[in-house]
């Protein structure tokens, strides 16, 4: 997988220009020609005569870090980390260090990279945000992830199903020549059969004129099946097309199958191709109206790109665009997959992620993306994560990975959504209000539009709580700290990925105005009903607290109405009000003899609008107050 996937970016990102010599001609020969088992292993024998330098050892890293070796990558790349790499050899040593575990080390490269290449948009993302591990790694898990019975101890990956079959790519085709990536066969179209339980078997070489003796990749179908598209190496009409300035390298090329009497055949060069650039990874928008590819074409951001080209009724394609810079980055994108939802899913090694490629996605609205958020854990890994793809309705999808504990060097795994990936982090800053210093300990709680608790934390040294929760839904902070009145705020659903908010509590003692209310926010009741509501209850409990601080306190609770219902009928609402909420301050400890409850129903508006009262005439006039008949003194 990875080979296929990386066949041309060590080109785009070839490294420093380091001396060869005659020593290392054979090695070298083989490192140019991407064929890294046997450029490895030929450096390695120079390393072993003790004949190794700095050239030798990054070489070395380098052939392992392209067959994703990791460890023996980074004990080669730590040979030369210390005696003036380049910044790209610091990137990667870096990736290597988090493919392998070591998180805090890999930053510390990071931060190194990133003052080596500032302007390098990977080292802009990490200096905007450091911390990012611990959010992917600390996110609750979205996926459950399976492998699966087809994979065998080749290259597996891929996956497009259509219909009652599955088509991903292999190199288990023992009859092809081996390639010198990593020794296994060349790779060719596979297909499976899906039966009524979901099993896949019956697995078989794509039957027509689409495989050939070199690389055939990722595919791509047309709404109807009527046309099939697909990557392989720079093979037509029985010529594989090499391109002698570049070490003898094919490019990679986009390819149109048409469905004939069953079978793909008439397979045709589609307008993407180019014997200097490759494109690859062909993805069809749900409509069938574009398609997504990858590409290392000039004018990209980094070594490969995400574009988007129209597809005609005919199966051409139009001028391929760019997706941009936020989507594209220094390093590579590929493998994209268009969900029914409009959210573009992509592997990249240039975004933030855990080491190697990560699978990030992102929501589309016309020209415009949202935030790049990574999937997170399990879907991704250590090791490289891409060609993920996912049915909305099912919630079931499919992704490809080496990480360990494979049947083969790459696998696909089935994945099973356990719940939403969108999430947004709330960042919750309490204050207090008159100084602007930060207030620890205070407990801050998270509620869903229902009112319903989703979870509650307690504030840092420096006031902050954090919450991780589903983007696009709204939701209430309320802040509860003793010697304050408590606070809340709504944080409107977005799919930001990240909201700062801050909390300023009053001092409970500001809640007593002119030695005479208890000032307290309006306390909500039901339609029709008397009883304490949750909603209700927090603010009350900010006079439970004034009344503990003065033991000797007494306040009357005046309950009124708006004007609409019978005057009979808002007197005994309010009344029934005023004494249930008597009621509950009793329940929080307050003697029944400090207070008592009265209502008064329209008798007595804070706004006399008569018959002509607007919805905020009614909400003042829809009230309870607090006066107090005995304030005593403080404790």
């Amino acid at each position: 997988m990875k080979r296929f996937f990386t066949l041309l970016i060590l080109l785009a990102i070839a490294g420093p220009a380091l001396a060869q010599s005659s020593a290392t001609k054979k090695a070298d020969k083989h490192f140019d020609r991407l064929e890294f088992v046997d450029a490895a292993k030929d450096y390695l024998k120079i390393v072993e005569r003790g004949n190794a330098d700095d050239y030798v050892y990054t070489r070395l890293a380098d052939s392992y870090y392209n067959v994703y070796q990791s460890k023996e990558a980074e004990m080669y790349y730590k040979r030369v980390i210390n005696n003036n790499p380049s910044s790209e050899t610091v990137f990667r040593y870096a990736q290597m260090l988090k493919a392998n575990g070591k998180y805090q080390e890999a930053d510390k490269y990071m931060n190194k990279f990133a003052s080596m290449n500032p302007g390098d948009d990977r080292a802009i993302a990490f200096r905007n945000n450091p911390d990012y591990l611990p959010k992917i790694l600390d996110q609750k898990e979205k996926f459950n992830v399976q492998n699966m019975t087809l994979n065998s101890k080749y290259s597996d990956f891929g996956g497009v199903r259509v219909g009652n079959k599955l088509y991903f790519s292999s190199s288990r085709n023992q009859n092809r020549r081996n390639y010198g990536w990593n020794e296994e066969p060349y790779l060719d179209i596979y297909v499976a059969d899906i039966d009524e339980n979901g099993s896949y078997t019956n697995e078989r070489l794509l039957p027509g004129k689409v495989n050939t003796k070199y690389h055939e990749g990722q595919v791509a179908f047309s709404k109807d099946a009527k046309f099939m598209y697909f990557d392989r190496v720079d093979y037509y009409d029985g010529k594989y097309n090499k391109d002698t300035s570049q070490v003898g390298i094919s490019q990679i090329n986009i390819y149109r199958a048409e469905l004939v009497n069953g079978e793909y055949a008439d397979v045709q060069r589609t307008k993407q191709n180019n014997r200097q650039f490759s494109s690859q990874h062909p993805a069809l928008s749900p409509d069938g109206k574009y398609m997504y590819f990858s590409s290392n074409r000039p004018g990209g951001y980094g070594g490969f790109d995400l574009y988007r080209a129209p597809v005609n009724v005919d199966g051409t394609m139009g001028e391929a665009v760019n997706l941009g810079q936020k989507v594209n980055t220094a390093g590579s994108e590929g493998t994209p997959f268009i969900g029914s939802d409009n959210t573009l899913y992509f592997a990249s090694d240039g975004h933030l992620g855990l080491g190697g490629k990560d699978i990030f996605y992102t929501r589309m609205d016309g020209e415009r993306f949202g935030p790049i958020r990574n999937v997170g854990v399990p879907v991704n890994s250590p090791a490289d994560d891409i060609y993920f793809s996912f049915n909305k309705d099912t919630q079931e999808g499919l992704v490809s990975s080496n990480r360990a504990g494979g049947a083969g060097s790459d696998d696909i795994y089935f994945v099973k959504e356990l719940q939403p990936m969108c999430d947004t982090q709330i960042n919750a800053m309490v204050t207090d209000s008159n100084t602007g210093a930060a207030i620890a300990g205070a407990t801050v709680t998270l509620l869903d539009d229902n009112n319903n608790r989703i979870g509650s934390k307690t504030t840092d040294a420096q006031g902050m709580a954090v919450f991780v929760t589903e983007c696009d839904k709204d939701r209430m902070l309320r802040v509860v700290m003793d010697g304050y009145e408590s606070g809340e705020e709504m944080i409107k659903g977005s799919q930001d990925e990240e909201v700062s908010v801050t909390v300023a509590l009053t001092p409970i003692e500001e809640i007593i105005v002119q030695e005479e209310i208890i000032d307290l926010k309006n306390i909500y009741f039901e339609f029709d009903r008397s009883n304490i509501t949750p909603q209700a209850a927090f603010v009350l409990d900010n006079a439970v607290q004034v009344m503990k601080r003065y033991p000797q306190m007494v306040v009357a609770i005046e309950s009124h109405t708006d004007n609409r219902g019978s005057d009979s009928y808002n007197m005994r609402l309010s009344d029934r009000r005023a004494k249930t909420t008597a009621q509950y301050l009793i329940s929080r400890g307050i003697e029944a003899n400090r207070v008592s409850g009265q209502g008064y129903g329209e008798s007595r508006p804070a706004v006399n609008c008569g018959g002509g009262c607007s919805e905020s005439d009614h909400d003042q006039n829809r009230r309870s107050e607090f006066k107090i008949v005995n304030k005593g003194e403080r404790m």
